[in-house]
């Protein structure tokens, strides 16, 4: 396994970036943005944004991240996909097209809660989260170039209280396997320095 910090920043195949919060998952995407644009001319680089603003904090803190984002990765394209992320990632690969994810939590998020408002209705919503993300796993089998997945590894603390954040902690634990499977490479965030997890050449 490589040491901490030691991992290339050259795009793989696919990859899957896992981390709390400020771990510097996002910038990791980045940086591997950056090496592929620079290593050939005509090659393209997309951001997929899943984040919607649903208030005004949530507005600010995206705004923020588009400006960060355009400072670092100038030659970057963004589009926003809240819900329907395996359309989005067959519409924009191709050869020469890196395509960056960020987030996986929020899109899980969007699936979950986008119209589905009580409890009750929580068996549907998670069907339909499952037929989603078998979509996404064919789409990132299926991509004609890199692709860049970056998602939160929220099941280290300790088990919620809430019913319907345990299932939440559990669908997004099942999601980041089933994406770790389908991806060649993933690497574990902490504190800014990556882990390799897997690398499959």
């Amino acid at each position: 396994m490589l040491e901490p910090g030691s991992l290339p920043l050259l795009a793989a195949r696919s990859e899957l970036i896992l981390g709390g919060q400020k771990s510097g998952k996002s910038r990791r995407a980045e940086m591997l943005a950056r090496g592929w644009l620079a290593g050939a001319a005509g090659r393209h680089a997309v951001l997929i944004a899943t984040a919607r603003s649903s208030d005004e904090e949530m507005g600010a803190r995206i705004e923020r991240h588009r400006r960060d984002r355009a400072r670092r990765v100038p030659a970057m394209a963004t589009i926003e996909e809240p819900l329907e992320l395996a359309a989005a990632v067959g519409r924009h690969t191709g050869p020469e097209v890196l395509l960056v994810v960020d987030c996986l939590t929020l899109w899980l998020t969007n699936l979950l809660w986008a119209d589905h408002g009580d409890a009750a209705s929580a068996p549907v919503a998670l069907a339909d989260a499952a037929a989603a993300s078998a979509a996404l796993l064919e789409a990132i089998r299926a991509s004609a170039g890199p692709i860049v997945l970056v998602s939160n590894e929220i099941g280290l603390g300790v088990i919620p209280m809430g019913r319907e954040v345990r299932a939440f902690v559990d669908a997004l634990g099942q999601l980041n396997q089933q994406v770790a499977r389908a991806c060649q490479r993933v690497t574990l965030m902490a504190a800014g320095l990556p882990l390799g997890l897997k690398d499959v050449a």
